[in-house]
Formats: C-alpha cells, structure tokens, sequence
C-alpha cells in the first residue's frame, strides 16, 4: 500500500464523520499533527446529532452490537465511556405481532441454540432449521460462492415464513441497510459470522444512551485537538492537487504530507477530479447506489412509552420503534425508523408522521395525538450493499492519497464499526510509524 515518506508534515483529513474522526484519533495519538475539514457545521457525518428547538435528536437510530471491537475501543480511548453511554442488553428481538428471541447469558453456542428453540412464535422445526442455517454457513467458513441475493440464499436454504420474516429479514435491513430481495448474502453471511457467533457477547445489543454526538464525535475532537491537531466546521474543500510530493486543498496555503478522504462516497469523487489518473477510483465511486433512512421522531405525554426499548414492526411503514424514554430519559418520546426505499420518499412529512403515528396506535393502547413531530431523512443514508458489489480500495494508487468510509472495500456493509475500521486503517497507511 503506498504510504506517506515523511510524516513529519500535517495530515488532512476530509470530512469528520466516524471514518475521519477515527483517522484523525489514530494519526493524534501517534504524534502526527492532523486537520480535519469537515462541510457542515457538525460532526459525525451520516451518524450525528441534530437539535431541534433545544432538543438533541439523531438524524437516524444507530444500533451497535458486542462485536463492533474497534468502535468500543475508540470510544474508550477518547473517554466516551460505553457502560454509560450504551444499554447493553442480550441479543433481543420483540416485535409487536408477538414475535420475541432473547438470547441467554451464556456461552457460544449454548446462547444461539437457546435463543432460537425458546423463541416465540417460532416452531421447533423452524428453530432447528435455523439452527443448521447457521451451521451450514460456518461449515462453509461463511463463503457464499457464487454471491446471490439474501432473498435468495435463504430460500435456498429453507428460511421462510416466521424465520424470513421475524429474524433474517429484519436483521439483514438492521445491518445492510438493503432489502433482502437486493442484499449481498456474502456481506449478510460475514454480518451473521461476526454477529451471532464466537465469543457470547459479540450479539449484545448496545443501543444509545445518549445523542449520537456524545457517543463519538464531541469527544474525539476534543482528543484531537488537545494533541495539537484541529478540527474546522463549516469548511467545504472542493479539490485536492498534487503539489510536488504533497497536496494542497484548494487555495490554502498548508501543504500537506497525506491525505485521507473520509467523506460522504458522493462528494468523494469530485475531490479527486483534479489528479490525474484516478478515473478507475471515481468511476468505481460513481457507480455506488444508496439506500434511505426516515426517522420520525413523535413526542407524546410523558407517561408513553413502548413495552420494550426497541420494538419491530412488520408490513408497514414502520420496521423499529426506540423508546427514547427507556434509552435515554427523554420521557414519551418514540423514534419510528423506516430503512430502505418505498412509497414513503413520495409523503409529505406530516404524512409520514401520521402513518407512524397510526402504527404506533396499534400497540399502544388509547394513544393520545402527538405534542409535535420531525421527520428527518437521510436520502443516501447508506450504500446499497448488493450482490458482487465492487467497492473502491482505501489505497487510491496516489502515494499518501486514501479513501475512507463505510463504503470502502472490506467485509462488512455500511455501519459505524465498518467507518471505524476504514478510518483507523486509512491512518496507519498515510503514517505507518504513528501506529500504536
């Protein structure tokens, strides 16, 4: 992988998601003084916090599990101490038609084995045919060659009615992000591999606390900046160039050794429009089609709550529920989430609001009118993480020149552990010698 000779100069790093964010930690801790630029005048990218008349939301609700290592890691490292921050809870899966999986405290397999035959709303014949999904895949080192749909696989493999439909479905939604009719059963086979099995924690739920902003991107701006780097908001970098051995951004006047482009796959392409020969890169990046994510967020009285933290919806509009009350104290408000493509994109967001207002109604029993209501939607929340997906390579072909993101070529689809990983990697090639 090409790497950065002197690393004494200034690393840029475009963007201030969780992928940039994590670089700009990893080359901080290091000793290599870093600038982030980021867009917008917040941080954390397609993962942030968003205030609404004083109130912290989230432009989206972002589940992490036990097995996401590297994003626990940094979180602790930048003193985001995840035991406050994340309810940690046993794989659990309720849905409002009376679906329910909960895994036991115990060792891998004992836990999965469990969880599956004591499910409810799950035949014995169901649970043992998950059961041999599960160990067909690992017998197979979880290769799915050739790559096919989800859809696909697990019919192929005899995952359907309340197995398609409460358990591999919703998970592959939760962790694509994509449809099982158009979702990488090979990525949805790795989710499952890193997910489900190994040590017995790697499926714990971890669901937020606390905004998303506090979970990861105010405290790693301030590490950085306390290590002599700096992170500016409000700073949208058109082109990079080369400059001799180094790079400069736009019209600054900073030289920089390396650069790692950490920001959304849509505006990464024309950054790179200025250095020649990395058409294949931005071809590759230009190719990428993206999923949607809706949240809407309804504040009712403060005595409603849902019957669980997190609820699952199915054949509407609504697929998760969060009861911000139990997560994080903000009393009678529910975060409804539609992922995905569907005639929701077309409503108004008064109309989107009052289907998941009528959802809602559904299972909570004489449900008042809302107090107020917001929609936010992420129109490329995410990449469409497809069949056979080609997805460009972190090393651009340009010496001290990396992307970084969820999107970036590896195992996993589009999730904060998959920018975490991206961004701590894209530090270590920029400056090998700050690796820790």
């Amino acid at each position: 992988m090409d790497r950065v000779q002197d690393v004494g100069d200034r690393v840029a790093i475009i963007g201030a998601g969780w992928s940039g964010l994590a670089a700009a930690v990893s080359l901080a801790e290091g000793g290599v003084p870093v600038t982030v630029l980021e867009a917008s005048r917040s941080l954390g990218g397609r993962a942030r916090r968003v205030t609404v008349d004083g109130t912290p939301l989230d432009n989206g609700q972002h589940i992490l599990i036990g097995a996401y290592r590297e994003t626990l890691s940094l979180m602790r490292k930048v003193g985001a101490d995840p035991r406050e921050l994340l309810l940690r809870t046993p794989l659990e899966l309720r849905f409002a038609g009376g679906f329910h999986l909960r895994a036991p405290a115990l060792p891998y397999p004992a836990n999965l084995l469990v969880a599956l035959l004591a499910a409810r709303g799950l035949s014995a014949a169901e649970a043992l045919a998950a059961i041999r999904f599960v160990l067909r895949l690992r017998r197979d080192g979880f290769r799915i060659d050739p790559d096919r749909s989800v859809a696909e696989l697990l019919r192929a493999r005899g995952q359907t009615g309340a197995l398609s439909r409460h358990l591999w479905g919703p998970l592959c939604v939760s962790a694509l992000n994509t449809s099982p009719g158009s979702a990488s059963a090979q990525v949805f086979a790795h989710v499952i591999r890193d997910g489900l099995t190994g040590e017995r924690g790697n499926s714990d739920l971890l669901l937020p606390r606390a905004d998303l902003g506090r979970l990861l991107p105010d405290p790693a701006a301030a590490y950085v900046a306390a290590r002599g780097g700096s992170v500016e908001t409000g700073v949208a970098v058109r082109l990079v160039a080369r400059d001799g051995d180094a790079f400069r951004l736009d019209d600054r006047p900073e030289r920089f050794a390396g650069v790692v482009v950490a920001c959304a796959p849509q505006n990464a392409a024309a950054l790179l429009a200025g250095i020649p020969g990395l058409e294949p890169v931005r071809r590759s990046i230009e190719s990428l089609a993206y999923e949607p994510i809706y949240t809407c967020y309804l504040k009712y009285a403060d005595h409603i709550g849902l019957p669980a933290p997190m609820l699952g919806f199915t054949d509407g509009f609504i697929q998760w529920a969060f009861d911000r009350g139990r997560l994080s104290g903000m009393r009678g408000l529910i975060a409804a989430v539609a992922s995905g493509p569907g005639a929701h994109q077309e409503w108004a967001h008064g109309a989107i609001a009052q289907k998941a207002h009528a959802e809602l109604a559904a299972v909570i029993r004489d449900l008042p009118a809302p107090d107020w209501t917001r929609t936010i939607a992420e129109k490329r929340a995410t990449f469409s993480c497809s069949p056979a997906l080609s997805r460009p390579a972190a090393a651009t072909g340009v010496p001290g020149l990396f992307l970084a993101g969820d999107y970036v070529a590896s195992d996993y689809p589009g999730t904060l552990e998959a920018a975490v990983k991206s961004g701590i990697a894209a530090a270590r090639a920029v400056a090998p010698q700050s690796s820790t």
